[in-house]
């Protein structure tokens, strides 16, 4: 979690350098910065511009990243394809042949990609071999994850990667949204109750604040993981985003139904 905090921070720093540029004349807000990086072939598209174009669906996004990272956490709405061939690790990239299925051979279609944040090559290399491919609209969200989760965007996370923080995650915290007899009448081991009934708009109000006060969140490290589920994606959805609203810097909700959560809870060794 120390090395999580640093990485967030250094990729803030350099975020806020980057939001001054040399002439003098600086952006509106740090939601509107890039990196603004030089010599670069594909242009680059801030935080606010992603969350219209999400919104708007203005563009197919890619998670350029490995499945098991997409499946664990990714901006909501982002797809996944498999990774090319033969290519190790270190040197990640995307099939392209992929996304042309994803994008039905149309190499004009508005693209957007993602990966790890500044430092990360995955997107930069990605965009280098859809150009070689013919494909003519690429941008990139080129500070990724880290940035999107620090300016409060939360996350997706779906049963593989539910699965997988079960196993090896022992600090996660689980937030069950339902309503109180709901959760009371069973949910998964050591989750917490935050019923979405009970949430209010606005900072260090209603439940969430209350949770922050009696342990339910956990406020001695803003940078745990927490996964927000509910008896709807909407529900969860809503409930992380207000979480997220208050600092915490890893917040995921599930995407599926409570029922699916449980189901992939229980294909695991551990239990949350």
């Amino acid at each position: 979690m120390f090395l999580l905090n640093r990485l967030c921070c250094s990729s803030i720093l350099m975020l806020a350098a980057y939001a001054e540029p040399a002439n003098g004349q600086s952006v509106a807000s740090v939601y509107q910065a890039t990196l603004m990086e030089s010599d670069q072939k594909t242009k680059e598209t801030s935080t606010v511009e992603l969350r219209k174009i999400l919104a708007e669906k203005g563009a197919v996004v890619f998670d350029a990243r490995p499945f098991k990272e997409y499946a664990i956490s990714h901006i909501p709405g982002a797809v996944n394809v498999s990774a090319k061939p033969g290519v190790s690790m270190s040197f990640y990239v995307s099939d392209i042949t992929e996304i042309g299925r994803v994008l039905k051979g149309d190499k004009g279609a508005a693209i957007v990609l993602y990966c790890n944040g500044p430092f990360c090559g995955k997107s930069k290399r990605l965009a280098a071999e859809l150009l070689e491919a013919g494909y003519t609209n690429v941008r990139r969200y080129q500070l990724g994850i880290p940035i999107w989760r620090a300016l409060g965007g939360v996350t997706q996370i779906g049963p593989a990667g539910i699965q997988h923080v079960v196993e090896n995650d022992r600090t996660a915290v689980f937030i069950d949204v339902r309503d109180a007899a709901e959760f009371k009448g069973g949910s998964v081991a050591s989750a917490k109750n935050v019923p979405r009934n009970l949430v209010k708009e606005g900072k260090d109000v209603g439940e969430v604040k209350a949770a922050k006060d009696d342990g339910r969140l956990p406020m001695e490290d803003h940078n745990t993981r927490i996964i927000v589920f509910g008896k709807t994606v909407e529900e969860a959805r809503a409930v992380a985003q207000a979480i997220a609203n208050e600092a915490f810097h890893n917040v995921s909700f599930f995407d599926g139904s409570f029922e699916q959560f449980r189901s992939s809870v229980a294909g695991t060794s551990g239990s949350p």
